[in-house]
């Protein structure tokens, strides 16, 4: 895996992307060779920041959030600021930034990777839920997004989620909860499950299924990666409803996605660092924009930017912008209990 002071660079043009196959072969087998001859105990950040190496835990497969380039440089949001975060730690260390090696994290491994010290931190959609905070400590977070839908941009035919509900294909990867979120509102939606988003883009182009629905951010990296071939649509509840025995009420996002960065269980300094370097990535900068808002531009286009920009300004809007980074206190908040009666 090449070694590099780098900081990700625009994204490709999708050409490239379309023979990323076999970049992402070549990236495994590296990532396996390097895991062979790795430490089996969690690495501490700030040591390998100290030592001058980092090791970072990314998306290989995600154009606008991990995308793997045949230069070994890796291009996205999430490689963006896990770049950010060690440059700033040097700095406040007063030493050298480091070396950067990527490593492709499949989201079955991350918290292994983590525990086997494969890596010192991940940074690859990465939602900080309650369960993965019993194996991993989070900084961040660093991004909130929602649940969203993607159709072509000449299909105007879908303008709200219940547009599905008229024999719409509706297409998610294995194991997913996004659409049959949707199928449990829409059960008349036909759901079509693929193996990767890239396979359910690849046939969203194609005319096979009519939507995708995942993360808003993952959704927007694709359609920035292919311009003004997709269209974000916005999903909210129809009306109020019980999830997992758990009130949602209606006009609310379907689901809210934190994104942080993992490190070793309990590695409390790093989580410090990696906040403190976040507070410094959000802060505007004198007649300029904030490094953080900048970076989020490159990776997902101004147009999603600008959308949930004026999204999160709306009167009485449950979609907030901007994350703020150290705030955990939604892993304690109770859910709202069901209403006697409602389905």
């Amino acid at each position: 895996m090449r070694m590099s002071r780098n900081t990700p660079r625009a994204h490709p043009r999708p050409s490239r992307w379309r023979g990323a196959g076999l970049v992402l072969a070549v990236g495994a087998l590296l990532a396996g060779l390097l895991s062979a001859c790795g430490s089996t105990e969690p690495r501490n950040l700030l040591d390998s920041v100290r030592d001058g190496s980092v090791v970072l835990g990314v998306k290989f497969d995600q154009p606008g959030l991990g995308l793997y380039e045949p230069d070994g440089n890796v291009t996205g949001f999430d490689a963006s600021v896990a770049t950010y975060v060690v440059n700033h730690i040097a700095d406040d260390l007063g030493v050298a930034h480091p070396e950067i090696t990527w490593r492709e994290t499949p989201s079955a491994r991350r918290e292994a990777m983590i525990d086997n010290g494969e890596v010192d931190l991940i940074a690859a959609t990465y939602s900080i839920n309650a369960s993965r905070s019993k194996k991993v400590s989070f900084g961040g977070p660093y991004l909130q997004t929602y649940q969203g839908l993607m159709v072509r941009a000449d299909d105007n035919s879908i303008d709200e989620l219940t547009d599905l509900d008229n024999g719409k294909k509706l297409c998610s990867v294995t194991g997913s909860t996004s659409a049959q979120n949707v199928k449990a509102q829409l059960p008349t939606v036909q759901l079509q499950e693929y193996d990767s988003y890239s396979a359910c883009v690849e046939a969203l182009r194609r005319g096979k299924v009519d939507a995708l629905t995942t993360d808003e951010a993952i959704l927007a990296g694709y359609a920035n990666f292919w311009k003004d071939e997709f269209k974000l649509v916005e999903m909210t509840y129809l009306k109020d409803a019980c999830v997992k025995d758990a009130l949602k009420s209606a006009g609310s996002p379907f689901s809210t996605e934190r994104y942080g960065i993992g490190v070793a269980l309990g590695d409390q300094a790093s989580v410090d660092a990696i906040n403190k370097a976040l507070d410094t990535m959000l802060t505007p900068v004198e007649g300029a924009e904030s490094p953080w808002n900048a970076d989020l531009r490159e990776a997902l286009g101004d147009k999603y930017v600008d959308d949930i920009i004026a999204r999160a300004d709306r009167p009485g809007s449950k979609f907030p912008y901007k994350p703020d980074p150290g705030d955990l206190e939604f892993l304690d908040s109770p859910s709202k209990p069901c209403p006697p009666g409602l389905e």
